[in-house]
């Protein structure tokens, strides 16, 4: 209807999942690249999980596109299926021939002999399986017996589970604990951030035949905030919205006009999710003083009666039993005293005690800054510095640890003692969210980038000599040959090679160095 009016040859906010107009943001990158990884040689399960809108179509499409040529995949769209409906729409989507009323020893054996042919045959079998949170504990068992064929080195069946949230709880059950083992790979997929909002739009518009932005900027900040990040939902405001401003012959969608179609689409009383990220600020604050904990609401969940401590825990804290039980055991008692002994830790592992008021403002007056970290928990460990992570307990309830050893196991800082956890507890229980303490180079305020001059640049580049063993420039401009030496150095450690020496690629190379500080 509007089309014509703004200059668009189609819809651009259709909520029909087009491939034409797919936007793979950052979290979308990352989250494809973690399922291809768990889709290499070895195989097993792989699990993609995210909130209803948040993309995981768009990243299983992508998926699908970059399979090797030779892979015969499944797509099971429906899982309210008994385990011989399941094994049978396994063997329709393979094209696998069977019996008649089969019984569920005759679907598994003509899978398995399909499967044995196509390794020999140097093929790979996947099955797809979109809204997991639906299957039954039964199918999910039947599902991992499958997977029990296999040669010395990989699986024969790669497995990929794609569903909301809770699929991650029906995983964490007691009789599901050895398929959970057999995860190789797992992503939860949260909402676009502000900016990848921002792109998202303008990536959409382009598509559909409009360079001009047609959103002002507080209607696009608007839009984040109403949509919390969620594309789809998104998809129905921006759409709401261009219906109001060809309605008003306006050519801009202005603050005004998302608002109110954010109380046509979502409604007076409703209101979307928040952010991810927003805990972080209310975290930091409630350090100040456990007296001020009241007043948070997150800081309120799960907290028994009783007065709240007088005084943070003392960190090092004391050591308790290895066995992974004693989160649990400690968790629903002492959450509030979880929350701050975390933070007591970060900074007691940097031979601080942690600061009165807002640590990160402290922090920076003691040479130190914040770094915030979205993302998975191993590229976090990467960093190799203690951070306080954001966790689930078994019954979803958050809390806070800090992490401060990093090995074969991973010692979690919680109350007044001191647990080690596996890596698979940390997969079910990390919920992306961290934050750690560096130590900056002199003059350090923002990411040094491209024309950057000063004594900064001097510094990172007597840095990179040293990591990189090369000769110094002796220079204080970031020209193209020093953003070069920036990005062999990122691909070195692991980082997107983007040039741009931010925070994370500062972090890195102070460990490269050998700086001062607690390692995990």
């Amino acid at each position: 209807m509007y089309e014509s009016f703004f200059g668009l040859t189609e819809n651009p906010f259709s909520i029909a999942p087009n491939p034409h107009f797919l936007y793979m943001s950052e979290r979308h990158r990352e989250a494809l690249a973690h399922l291809k990884f768990g889709l290499r040689d070895t195989g097993g399960f792989v699990l993609l999980t995210g909130e209803v809108g948040t993309g995981k179509t768009t990243v299983s499409r992508r998926l699908l596109k970059e399979l090797p040529e030779l892979t015969d995949l499944a797509f099971v769209l429906n899982p309210m299926l008994t385990e011989s409906e399941l094994l049978a729409t396994l063997c329709d989507e393979l094209k696998i021939p069977y019996p008649e009323q089969p019984s569920l020893k005759q679907l598994t054996d003509v899978i398995q002999a399909f499967l044995l042919q196509n390794h020999q045959q140097g093929r790979q079998t996947v099955l797809l399986v979109d809204e997991a949170q639906h299957l039954k504990v039964s199918v999910l068992e039947q599902l991992r017996l499958l997977t029990n064929l296999e040669t010395d080195t990989q699986k024969l069946l790669k497995i990929i589970l794609i569903g909301q949230p809770e699929l991650n709880q029906l995983l964490r059950r007691q009789e599901l604990r050895q398929l959970s083992q057999r995860i190789t790979a797992r992503y939860h997929l949260l909402p676009l951030s502000r900016k990848d909002c921002a792109q998202y739009v303008l990536h959409r518009l382009r598509i559909a035949g409009r360079e001009r932005p047609l959103f002002t900027r507080a209607a696009v900040s608007r839009l984040h905030k109403h949509s919390g990040g969620i594309p789809r939902l998104m998809n129905l405001l921006c759409d709401r919205a261009m219906m109001g401003a060809y309605g008003a012959q306006q050519d801009k969608v202005d603050a005004r006009m998302m608002d109110e179609a954010a109380r046509e689409i979502i409604g007076q009383e409703l209101r979307p999710a928040k952010s991810p990220m927003p805990w972080w600020p209310w975290a930091l604050l409630a350090l100040a003083g456990a007296g001020a904990m009241a007043a948070y609401p997150w800081m309120q969940q799960g907290q028994h009666s009783g007065p709240a401590p007088s005084a943070p825990v003392a960190a090092p804290a004391t050591k308790a039993s290895a066995d992974v039980a004693a989160v649990a055991d400690i968790v629903p008692a002492a959450r509030d005293r979880i929350s701050l002994a975390a933070f007591d830790a970060l900074f007691a592992a940097w031979g601080m005690q942690a600061p009165d008021g807002e640590p990160c403002t402290q922090a920076q007056r003691l040479g130190f800054r914040c770094l915030r970290q979205e993302g998975p928990w191993r590229e976090l460990v990467a960093l190799g510095r203690p951070a306080v992570l954001e966790l689930l307990d078994d019954s979803g309830e958050r809390f806070f640890a800090a992490l401060t050893k990093a090995g074969k196991d991973y010692q979690l800082v919680l109350s007044n003692k001191t647990v080690s956890v596996t890596s698979h507890w940390l997969d079910l229980h990390y919920r992306g969210n961290a934050i750690l303490l560096w130590r900056p180079p002199p003059q350090f305020d923002n990411a040094l980038v491209p024309g950057n001059q000063g004594d900064l640049v001097a510094w990172l580049d007597g840095a990179l000599s040293q990591v990189l063993h090369d000769q110094p420039q002796n220079t204080q401009r970031y020209d193209d040959a020093m953003q070069n030496r920036v990005r062999s150095f990122q691909r070195q450690s692991g980082l997107k090679a983007d040039g741009l020496a931010g925070e994370n690629t500062l972090v890195r190379l102070n460990r490269a160095l050998g700086a001062p500080g607690p390692v995990l």
